[in-house]
């Protein structure tokens, strides 16, 4: 304070230096990945995850708390915090990541003020300059007339502090996929110009990888190498080019890489040069940048919806029990808003519900779990949604949901990216391509499982289809931990208890799960689910469920990949 007025200055310095003191640690986590890969230590990495996502939330409460002082003795707090703005924003313009301070000023400004929408007078809203991909490290190797000579010099550049386990075996294997898929291509393996990498690994689960391209006389190429740490060292994995496969690998269903480029700015200028399809704001998130991904999201949310003319609805497939579910057709989002009472047989509460969300976030999402978003106080123009949703939206979730003039406000939105509910798919498709995907649906399950989450609710409705035919799981009211649960057998009737008996009690616990009775759930037409059978039918067995849960308590750690070897890829 000066003389009982706001010091700009020193608030516009404790904002900076808040940014300054998360950017350290969430570094300082990042660089651990390094020691986490190394080690083999995955069980360390996967607590990283979840520390590094609630680090920003963490930095910013701290440093609201030490405005408070300040802000409290303005007579005008919205005009005090203008000039604040106004100051730290003159001393960051043009320095590298300026994005990064801004969207950190402006969740402060939320907290503090409590915005609902946007608000010019106390945040940044245009978006910030960002440099080029000249502010990108990159690490260059021209190609002279040896493809396996200047792949041998990039491993020993990349080199780990555990030795490889073959060096010169790696060398030639990637040398004979890259010449194999310049064959394929049809541009001949003469045409190499260069290999170009960005100047840091990615670390994510049990895979570290290098990401760049291929310089060729006639296109150029991306290029993803995938390391694997197994007992007897470190070796190549797998060499990947097509853009659907190096898509799955940075996907919105995979947990967030550890990596820290010179400008994540430019690593996101980079990645989205080599996967053009790919949404900017997603790869902020793969990176780790969560904030920054949301920001980026709701600019160019916000710039379709000006330019758009068509209205929310609700979303394709059967109504929730817990949520709405809403989506603008132009735009491949969802909105999902919790109801003020739940249908039958829903017994969960929105505490619960909102704390299920939590938890899919900090957790490992194996290419599996759709990455959500909870945005609060989003304001919408009411006139944009069909006259029946926004009635059941007033009606039903007025708790979360009301009208601000000619704006529907909404407290707490989760937002996702809009799949094919697989329901629907399964009735639209071939059948080839229905069998597909429901035996990719029993493989989620499986997936998910391997990483300790149980679904909860298994109906096909829950689980989604991607653009590539890849089954994602996105209903997260009823999940738990595979660990927290008991997994039982049906009592014969005769056996533990009469089951005729209208006396005959069996105690269920709130987490005591009857596989034999997912069958239930497998609401599909006769052949499908005899194909489900055949393959999943382990699935219906508590015996299948107590091992699993078994080696999770035991610390066993399995490990979904996002690829399949020698260069050939899962759908994403």
């Amino acid at each position: 304070m000066k003389n009982g007025r706001l010091d700009v200055a020193r608030c516009s310095r404790l904002i900076y230096e808040g940014f300054e003191s998360y950017n350290r640690q969430f570094r300082r986590l990042t660089d651990r990945a390094r020691r986490r890969f190394e080690e083999r230590d995955w069980k360390g990495q996967i607590q990283d995850i979840g520390e590094r996502v609630e680090l920003y939330d963490k930095w910013c409460l701290k440093i609201q708390r030490g405005l408070r002082r300040e802000l409290k003795y303005g007579t005008d707090r919205r005009e005090c915090w203008r000039r604040v703005r106004d100051h730290y924003g003159s001393r960051i313009e043009n320095v590298p990541d300026a994005g990064f301070m801004k969207t950190f000023f402006n969740s402060i400004s939320r907290r503090t003020f409590g915005t609902v929408g946007t608000d010019g007078m106390l945040e940044f809203v245009q978006p910030a300059p960002e440099e080029g991909l000249e502010s990108l490290a990159m690490r260059r190797y021209p190609c002279w007339d040896d493809v396996e000579a200047s792949l041998r010099r990039i491993l020993k550049d990349f080199r780990f502090r555990v030795p490889y386990r073959n060096a010169d075996r790696d060398a030639r294997f990637m040398a004979g996929e890259v010449v194999g898929y310049a064959k394929r291509l049809g541009i001949g393996a003469g045409g190499f110009h260069r290999f170009e990498f960005i100047d840091s690994h990615f670390f994510q689960g049990a895979r570290a990888y290098l990401v760049g391209r291929i310089i060729h006389e006639r296109r150029q190429l991306p290029i993803v190498v995938a390391f694997e740490n197994a007992k007897r060292g470190i070796r190549v994995d797998a060499v990947l080019f097509e853009e659907s496969q190096v898509g799955n690998v940075f996907s919105y269903t995979r947990s967030y890489y550890f990596t820290d480029p010179t400008s994540v700015i430019g690593a996101v200028q980079f990645l989205h040069s080599i996967l053009p399809r790919k949404p900017i704001d997603e790869l902020y998130t793969v990176l780790g940048r969560l904030r920054q991904g949301k920001t980026e999201r709701f600019r160019c949310f916000s710039d379709h919806l000006r330019q758009s003319q068509d209205l929310f609805d609700h979303a394709d497939g059967d109504r929730g029990l817990v949520m709405h579910v809403f989506t603008l057709r132009s735009f491949n989002l969802v909105f999902k808003v919790i109801r003020d009472r739940f249908g039958y047989p829903k017994n969960t509460t929105r505490e619960q519900v909102i704390s299920k969300y939590k938890l899919v976030s900090r957790h490992d999402h194996a290419g599996r779990l759709i990455d959500t978003q909870e945005f609060l106080n989003l304001k919408l123009p009411a006139n944009r949604f069909e006259p029946d949703l926004l009635r059941d939206l007033l009606h039903e979730a007025a708790k979360t949901v009301h009208l601000e003039g000619n704006d529907l406000v909404l407290n707490r939105v989760y937002v996702e990216r809009r799949v094919r509910p697989l329901n629907l798919y399964v009735r639209e498709e071939a059948c080839d391509r229905a069998a597909d995907a429901i035996l990719d649906y029993g493989q989620a399950i499986k997936d998910l499982a391997e990483t300790n989450i149980f679904p909860g609710d298994l109906l096909l409705k829950n689980f989604g289809v991607t653009a590539s035919g890849r089954v994602v799981f996105y209903d997260y009211d009823e999940v738990a931990l595979v660990t927290d649960c008991r997994f039982r057998e049906l009592p014969e009737p005769d056996d533990d208890l009469d089951l005729m008996d209208p006396n005959a009690v069996l105690y269920v616990g709130p987490l005591d799960i009857f596989p034999e009775e997912f069958i239930r759930f497998l609401a599909m037409e006769g052949s499908l689910r005899r194909r489900f059978l055949e393959v999943h039918g382990d699935l219906l067995t508590a015996g299948y469920w107590r091992d699993v849960r078994n080696r999770r308590l035991a610390g066993e750690i399995t490990h979904i990949v996002p690829y399949r070897r020698a260069g050939h890829c899962v759908a994403a």
